[in-house]
């Protein structure tokens, strides 16, 4: 029994410390003391010059998997290619420092499907889409074609109505 309790000890050391190392190797993601809805208008901004659209990603410092998630993204050439090439991204901040409830009530409340969770901002500042990251997820990590399917899908392009046939 004592060994078992040691496993398990050793085993969640190891896991914060890989969390501990990961934000450290990478910068902090979320600014608990941003002025987030000052950020979010001047992303906003920068999206209708450059024809992007704006993922607010959801989550804090505290949360392995957001950092997990940006690892990911950074680390997967082709994933990195679709989010540069047609999104800015936005780390926004919920933690016990400042949980931005003003504009997650705005977002309709996307906290409500964990961490981290994606919220799609077209260039205007309309939420067209919340993204559930566990749908992404693949044993302990994310699904390259899941994760790729999901930016795909949400481009300026991709939902422009003019590029479908509109006529039967």
């Amino acid at each position: 029994m004592k060994n078992l309790f040691r496993l398990i000890l050793l085993m969640g050391l190891f896991i914060y410390s890989q969390q501990v190392s990961a934000q450290k190797s990478h910068g902090t993601l979320y600014k608990p003391t941003a002025n987030a809805e000052e950020d979010i208008t001047k992303l906003l901004s920068q999206a209708k010059e450059e024809g992007k659209h704006l993922i607010l990603q959801v989550g804090g410092n505290w949360c392995g998997w957001c950092y997990k998630f940006q690892n990911f993204v950074q680390q997967d050439s082709t994933i990195k290619t679709i989010v540069d090439d047609n999104y800015l991204v936005y780390h926004l901040n919920y933690s016990k420092e400042n949980k931005n409830v003003h504009l997650l009530k705005q977002y309709e409340f996307p906290q409500r499907l964990g961490f981290p969770v994606f919220v799609i901002l077209d260039a205007n500042g309309k939420r067209i889409h919340t993204q559930d990251s566990w749908m992404l997820e693949s044993g302990d990590g994310y699904d390259e074609k899941k994760v790729a399917h999901f930016f795909k899908s949400w481009t300026v392009l991709a939902i422009d109505p003019e590029t479908y046939e509109t006529e039967e």
